[in-house]
């Protein structure tokens, strides 16, 4: 009988430190950060423009040319961010990522009157000051219309750029100047709003568990929704 218990218990042992090992060996799950804008636009810094939460939303009154606002840490590497974003006024608005500076970033955005979406990387010298990556006509039946909710995401993964518009996937693109940076919102002389930011990779700290403030349910509901 002791014998029979001595195994058991060894068996169990073995169990545990093979269970230990397999957790141990298991890459780290991806975190996930998430702002509704509901109160506030916590850990976010405005590089310029006028930007204030209103109804649930950060809204970017028209003013000047590449006004954007950021959030995040300059190690983010590869991560995917996803918006939902409405023009309320003008031309152009999007997703800034990659962000190094103020001045220095990527920024993918909607083309209202084109029916197209646009990649720039910005770099330093004046807000103005940017390189073209490409020029990419709606796919996939997308229509880019003023005054209505638009889902935009950016998969980022080393020099690799996967484009979509309300999970309809426009375009992949490359460019290897930028290796991390934060990720934001911006527009081009556009008042817009934006809404359920969602920013979520493998060196992403994890924030929608931890605060018990936030209203769960309906955060991980936008969630799903975007993904």
């Amino acid at each position: 009988m002791l014998k029979n218990y001595s195994v058991l218990t060894k068996l169990a042992v073995l169990s545990l430190l093979i269970l230990c090992s397999v957790l141990i060996s298991l890459p780290a799950s991806a975190g996930t950060q998430l702002w509704d804008f509901e109160k506030n636009a916590e850990g976010w810094k405005v590089a310029n423009g006028t930007w204030a939460v209103k109804d649930g939303v950060y809204k970017l009154s028209r003013g000047a040319e590449a006004e954007h606002s950021l959030v995040g840490k300059a190690d983010w590497d590869d991560y995917t961010i996803e918006a939902k974003i409405r023009i309320d006024e003008h031309h152009w608005a999007g997703l800034a990522f990659r962000a190094t500076s103020e001045m220095e970033y990527y920024v993918y955005y909607f083309n209202v009157p084109d029916n197209k979406t646009e990649l720039w990387r910005h770099k330093a010298g004046a807000w103005t000051t940017r390189d073209n990556l490409d020029q990419i006509p709606a796919v996939g039946g997308v229509k880019i219309k003023n005054g209505e909710w638009i889902d935009m995401k950016v998969e980022v993964e080393g020099d690799t750029f996967k484009l979509y518009i309300n999970d309809e996937f426009q375009k992949e693109n490359s460019d290897s100047v930028y290796k991390t940076g934060q990720v934001g919102v911006w527009a081009w002389d556009t008042a817009a709003s934006f809404d359920d930011f969602t920013v979520y990779g493998d060196n992403i700290e994890d924030t929608l568990a931890v605060d018990p403030n936030r209203k769960l349910t309906t955060t991980w509901g936008r969630l799903k929704e975007l993904r």
